[in-house]
């Protein structure tokens, strides 16, 4: 369930990714099937290929892209791959819901 996330964060994601560039959006996200973990960081890039090696770099592979038939395909950064990639990436701001 994801929560805590305004419509004009999402339309800012979305307009990244519609610019071809590697957009972050993290929020608020619990799922059983991840104890302790409370957020969820999305990246995505309507070039797929960008994406797929972006996400190479830190060891993602391109068959865990959630492929979207909207056009905002992206992969689901959880946990320790989480923080890691986003302190990586200098998105400090996405961690302050740690």
């Amino acid at each position: 369930m994801a929560f805590g996330i305004k419509r004009e964060e999402v339309k800012a994601w979305k307009d990244a990714i519609d610019r071809g560039e590697i957009a972050f959006l993290t929020h608020y996200w619990l799922d059983d099937r991840f104890p302790g973990c409370n957020t969820v960081t999305k990246v995505g890039c309507k070039d797929l290929q960008r994406l797929a090696n972006w996400g190479r770099q830190y060891g993602l592979k391109k068959e865990w892209i959630h492929i979207r038939k909207d056009g905002y395909s992206h992969f689901d950064l959880i946990g320790e791959h989480e923080k890691r990639i986003l302190k990586e990436e200098n998105k400090r701001s996405h961690l302050v819901f740690k």
